[in-house]
C-alpha cells in the first residue's frame, strides 16, 4: 500500500506537487491521470526516494521507501524506459541490479522469460526498440518479486500484442494481492486496464475512486437519434432543455435527456423514430471534463 500525506514539492517558487492525500491500495491496477505538468512524475519519484519532498510523507507498506535496503524487493518501478545502459546486455544490466539487492541470480532469467526478451537477453540494449526497452524496464521492476509496483507510461512503444500482454500482467499482479499503480497519457489503455483511478490537477488531487465512479459523477446522458423529422424532433428537445447537434440532415446528437423521455417527447408529437442509442461517455470525455481548469499547457491558448 501507498500512502501520501499531505505530501508537497516546491522548486522556488513554482508547486509542483501541492498537499496531495491518498491511498493506492493492494488488490487494485490504480490508474494516475493528470493533464501534462500536473505534478506526476514528481509524484512518483518521491514515492521512491528519487526526489525529497518540501513538505509531508510517502510510505510504502507503512515506511518510507529511502529507509529500505534491498529496495527491489519491497518496490519495482519503471519510470523512464530509457535509462538502461545502451552498452549493457539486458542480462548485464539484470543481473546487476540483482547483485546490488541480494536477488539470486537466476531470477534474472525468470523475468526475461515472463517479458518475452529471454532470445535476446544477450544482446546489447542501445539496438533494442522502444518497446523492447519497455518490457525490459517491467523486467526490473519484476526482478525483486515486490509487493508494490509503479508503471510510468508503461504502453509507450508497444504494438498490439504488447499492450495486450501488459494490460493482463496488471491484473494478474492485482489479483495477486500486490500494489499496482500506472500512469499513463493513453486514455483507451486506461480505460481498459484500471479498475481505480487517482486524478490530479495543478499538484492537487482531483479525484480518487473507481473508474465507474469516475465516469458517472462527470458525465450527462448523450444519445444518438435518428428521425426523418430531425428538424422538428430537434425544437422539441431543446425546448424541454437538451443540448442538441445535427449530425446531417436525418440524426441528431442529444444531451442531457435519457432514451425514454425522448421517445415520449417524439411519441406525443407524432415524430417517427428510425433509431436511438445511448451513448456512454469515455474516459477521456470524462477526464476532459473534470481537468478542464487544471490544464497547465492549453493548445488552444498558443493559438491565440
Amino acid at each position: 500500500m501507498i500512502e501520501l500525506r499531505d505530501l508537497t514539492k516546491r522548486y522556488g517558487r513554482t508547486t509542483a506537487v501541492d498537499r496531495l492525500s491518498l491511498t493506492v491500495r493492494p488488490g487494485h491496477v490504480t490508474g494516475f491521470l493528470g493533464p501534462n505538468g500536473a505534478g506526476k512524475s514528481t509524484t512518483l519519484r518521491m514515492i521512491v526516494g528519487l526526489t525529497t519532498p518540501t513538505g509531508g510523507s510517502v510510505t510504502v507498506d507503512g515506511v518510507p521507501f529511502r529507509s529500505r535496503s534491498r529496495g527491489l524487493r519491497h518496490i519495482g518501478a519503471l519510470l523512464d524506459a530509457g535509462d538502461a545502459h545502451g552498452g549493457h546486455t539486458a542480462a548485464a544490466h539484470l543481473g546487476a541490479l540483482a547483485r546490488s539487492n541480494r536477488i539470486p541470480f537466476e531470477r534474472v532469467d525468470q523475468v526475461l522469460r515472463e517479458v518475452g526478451l529471454a532470445g535476446v537477453a544477450r544482446r546489447r540494449i542501445g539496438g533494442f526498440s522502444l518497446g523492447m526497452r519497455q518490457r525490459l524496464g517491467i523486467a526490473a521492476a519484476l526482478l525483486g518479486d515486490p509487493p508494490v509496483l509503479l508503471f510510468d507510461e508503461p504502453f509507450n512503444g508497444l504494438d498490439p500484442e504488447g499492450v495486450r500482454w501488459v494490460r493482463g500482467l496488471f491484473r494478474r499482479l492485482a489479483g495477486q494481492g500486490r500494489t499496482v499503480f500506472v500512469s499513463s497519457h493513453l486514455m483507451s489503455e486506461m480505460e481498459n486496464t484500471v479498475d481505480r483511478l487517482v486524478v490530479i490537477g495543478r499538484g492537487a488531487l482531483i479525484a480518487e475512486e473507481s473508474l465507474a465512479e469516475f465516469a458517472a459523477r462527470s458525465s450527462r446522458p448523450t444519445v444518438l437519434v435518428r428521425t426523418p423529422d430531425a428538424a422538428a424532433l430537434g425544437s422539441v428537445l431543446t425546448a424541454e432543455g437538451a443540448a442538441v447537434l445535427p449530425e446531417g440532415d436525418t440524426s441528431l446528437t442529444v444531451t442531457g435527456l435519457t432514451t425514454e423521455r425522448i421517445g415520449e417527447l417524439a411519441f406525443r408529437r407524432g415524430i417517427v423514430l428510425h433509431e436511438m442509442a445511448a451513448r456512454a461517455t469515455t474516459l477521456e470525455e470524462a477526464f476532459m471534463r473534470l481537468t478542464a481548469d487544471s490544464v497547465e499547457y492549453s493548445a488552444e491558448e498558443a493559438i491565440r
